[in-house]
């Protein structure tokens, strides 16, 4: 048992979770490692949503908003943490929701669809196939959705696969906790943050933007100013941390 006034309540029953998600076949083992990753450069954060986190989330509300047809695609480690989030973002956007693994099976497809349905998405599913440039299993995705879309958001994302999106000309908004990721830096827009922190952002913003902040958003949509942003407030918080 984990005491709810543990200064770690959070971080420790979020970890639970995604052990006992990793034991029935959701999140793959190696998407712990990722997860552990991830949450150092929380740290350096300050385990909040920063201001330039927070406009880059309304900038990608404004991307979704003005796509012609926006997917989110889903791993098992984002299905796990935020299926609900996913949920709510899908109805505000309007996107599809896709499912796409590294570490893929038919059994573990299933598994995080069923997983994203109960939380309330409207899950694209259906026969998948090897669309994309890779040399491994997110490779695969479906016709009609990632493979067509103009806007691709990937929650916790590896690079190669951005960088190929990328190259279709595609726009991808990566949301990804470290600034010097090859997906951070590869990505049309970077929101570096907590992905469920970063997820009701973008849908808040999905609503309350009007057409003509959205066009004026994505004009002025400045990648590098976003990450340089990022580090900048790591920075100021290493050089600060035993003040």
């Amino acid at each position: 048992m984990i005491p709810p006034d543990h200064p770690r309540y959070r971080s420790l029953i979020t970890r639970e979770h995604l052990a006992d998600c990793a034991r029935k076949g959701v999140v793959s083992w190696e998407g712990l490692t990722s997860h552990g990753r991830g949450e150092a450069f929380d740290y350096l954060l300050g385990e909040k949503t920063s201001a330039s986190a927070r406009r880059a989330g309304k900038t990608a509300a404004a991307l979704l908003r003005t796509a012609r047809h926006p997917v989110i695609s889903v791993n098992g480690n984002t299905a796990a943490l935020a299926a609900r989030e996913i949920a709510l973002l899908q109805k505000a956007s309007g996107a599809l929701v896709e499912v796409n693994l590294f570490h893929r099976t038919p059994e573990r497809v299933q598994q995080i669809e069923s997983l994203l349905r109960k939380a309330g998405a409207d899950v694209f599913s259906g026969e998948a196939e090897r669309l994309l440039p890779l040399s491994h299993d997110r490779a695969f995705c479906r016709r009609e959705g990632m493979f067509a879309a103009d806007v691709v958001l990937v929650p916790l994302e590896d690079g190669d696969r951005c960088g190929v999106l990328v190259g279709m000309g595609k726009k991808v908004i990566a949301i990804d906790l470290n600034p010097l990721s090859r997906t951070a830096k590869t990505a049309t827009l970077t929101i570096v943050d907590e992905v469920t922190r970063a997820l009701p952002v973008i849908a808040d913003a999905c609503t309350a933007l009007t057409d003509e902040e959205c066009r004026e958003l994505v004009t002025v949509l400045d990648n590098h100013a976003f990450l340089k942003e990022a580090l900048d407030e790591m920075a100021a918080r290493l050089c600060h941390a035993l003040d």
